[in-house]
């Protein structure tokens, strides 16, 4: 299949609802950090796209969200896949993106870099969507804060070492800063900036 006809299928089959199912996913995942959240509608993103990823971004985006995406993904058919689907245009400014996306493997700069708002607007920030290997069988990093009762422990497979202490930069931001979610196949899971992440020494 081209590029142009991956662009044109593999979306949801039921835009409306199908998009209203995920968006209660991620509120739900937003709501409670750390816990793992499964898209269970059927979306077919061109590769290497996970399929969360490409559900998260047809369940947000739209002609008024530009996003930007690493370097790989830019060569592929999804910036292609991503417009068709929802009219969001691909940005490479880092500053105005609304969404942005990081393949597996991919290196991760500041989060600085990227939209973190205003004290009177704060919400006017990036999402940050970093897709992993696996959600699980990584270094362990203990959550804590809004939406969890005591902590919450993920273990993310693939999180590049930095992530930590780009996320406590990222928490001096507050009430400014980006907002990540995790993703790999068809499952996410949701880092609101008002989570606090400490490492897990083992």
């Amino acid at each position: 299949m081209g590029v142009k006809a991956e662009a044109l299928t593999g979306g949801f089959s039921d835009a409306v609802f199908d998009s209203q199912r995920v968006f209660k996913k991620l509120m739900d995942g937003m709501a409670r950090p750390g816990t793992t959240q499964a898209v269970e509608t059927a979306v077919f993103p061109p590769l290497p796209l996970a399929a969360a990823t490409g559900a998260v971004l047809l369940a947000l985006c739209d002609h008024d969200t530009p996003v930007w995406l690493s370097s790989a993904l830019r060569k592929t058919a999804v910036p292609g896949w991503i417009g068709f689907h929802t009219g969001a245009a691909a940005t490479e400014q880092k500053g105005t993106a609304h969404f942005a996306v990081f393949e597996a493997g991919s290196a991760i700069s500041s989060f600085g870099l990227f939209a973190l708002g205003s004290q009177e607007y704060p919400d006017r920030s990036t999402t940050l969507i970093i897709e992993l290997p696996d959600l699980d069988g990584g270094r362990e990093l203990q959550l804590s804060g809004p939406g969890i009762r005591h902590v919450n422990v993920i273990s993310p497979s693939g999180l590049p070492d930095i992530f930590p202490r780009l996320w406590a930069e990222n928490n001096a931001f507050f009430p400014r800063g980006v907002d990540v979610i995790l993703t790999a196949g068809d499952k996410f899971v949701c880092l609101p900036r008002t989570t606090r992440i400490k490492l897990v020494e083992s």
